[in-house]
């Protein structure tokens, strides 16, 4: 049976990254898959290169109308809220609709409604539970650039404005070392979650600057939270994955009484409506346009929480990702087992959980 993979436009503002980059592409065509790409502007990579590897193109979002009933539907980010027709297709993409988000049951009642099938790519993982294909390391990455770059703008007495894609690493690594040359200090940092996907992508970027870092992992949060060491510090970089109650990492009250060093946190995880949220200090994610929002109550804290970090270097972490899953990819003619089935499993499990 041939598998048809049908390339969604994105709707997220500014996100530039795709769940297949050409090169991909050509790799599924070669095994004999048919796919289809829509059209979509602000993709990293232009749609001609998906033409000429033979790939079928069609315009942006018209899988809701003429995508056939065995086509599955793959993208990065969740629909738009202006989705809200039942969704009767199979669908591969991040929903965050597993922790009990905020709209969590409206998300997963599209597909109920609609007979469709969710495979939240959070939830692809082997039998070990391990995921098959995350962005995390450039989520840690461009988080903590970002970090940086925010606490560089409060030292010249600023916010931290709109932020864009940058081409490569270098081109980012080459701004922020230019800016940091301006100052006679250097932040002090420190990555919760360090030695996991996120934070050695953080960790890799404080040391391609020369930032001294305080690497946290599992020994050094093992008592339990909260942490007045993180007072200590310029900058503080969440990057652990929660998937169970633990006691906060820091808290408001932290913050109202702060005497410390602390000037930006970032919080690469991004997951305010959860009831897992280790930083229980904020209520709304931040985004491109407006990268950091001041915490209440907490002495000129800036707080960092985009949802699609990544997106800062679009095509290195598309690479990357789609590298990953790739292997996972190859196994869509048995959808109904391995990694596909465990993903299908979990879909029953919570949809059945809705109200």
């Amino acid at each position: 049976m041939t598998v048809h993979l049908w390339l969604r436009a994105e709707t997220k503002p500014l996100e530039e990254r795709t769940a297949l980059p050409p090169q991909h592409a050509e790799q599924l065509l070669a095994v004999g898959f048919k796919i289809t790409v829509e059209h979509c502007p602000q993709r990293i990579f232009s749609i001609d290169d998906y033409a000429e590897i033979g790939c079928e193109i069609v315009a942006a979002h018209s899988w809701q109308d003429s995508a056939p009933e065995d086509a599955i539907i793959l993208g990065l980010k969740e629909f738009s809220a202006q989705v809200t027709f039942p969704l009767t297709h199979r669908h591969i993409q991040f929903a965050h609709a597993y922790k009990e988000q905020q709209g969590w049951q409206e998300v997963l009642g599209r597909f109920t409604r609609g007979n469709g099938t969710l495979y939240d790519i959070e939830f692809l993982v082997n039998p070990d539970g391990r995921r098959v294909a995350a962005f995390g390391y450039w989520a840690g990455y461009s988080g903590c650039a970002v970090s940086v770059l925010s606490w560089i703008a409060k030292q010249n007495g600023t916010e931290l404005g709109p932020l864009s894609s940058y081409p490569d690493r270098e081109a980012l690594l080459a701004q922020i070392r230019t800016q940091l040359e301006q100052l006679s200090v250097k932040p002090k940092i420190i990555i919760i979650g360090a030695r996991g996907r996120c934070g050695t992508g953080a960790l890799d970027l404080a040391t391609a600057l020369g930032i001294e870092v305080s690497p946290w992992d599992a020994a050094e949060t093992a008592e339990g939270g909260p942490f007045t060491e993180i007072l200590e510090h310029d900058i503080f970089v969440n990057c652990v994955f929660i998937q169970q109650m633990i006691p906060p990492f820091i808290t408001r009250e932290m913050l109202a009484e702060k005497t410390g060093k602390l000037q930006v946190i970032c919080d690469v995880s991004c997951d305010p409506f959860g009831e897992y949220n280790p930083l229980p200090i904020y209520s709304q994610c931040t985004s491109f346009n407006q990268p950091t929002v001041l915490l209440e109550n907490s002495a000129d804290v800036s707080l960092v929480a985009i949802d699609h970090l990544p997106s800062l270097l679009p095509k290195e972490s598309s690479e990357d990702f789609c590298s990953q899953l790739m292997p996972t990819l190859k196994t869509l003619n048995d959808i109904d087992n391995g990694v596909w089935g465990r993903a299908k499993d979990t879909f029953l499990e919570k949809s059945a959980q809705i109200k």
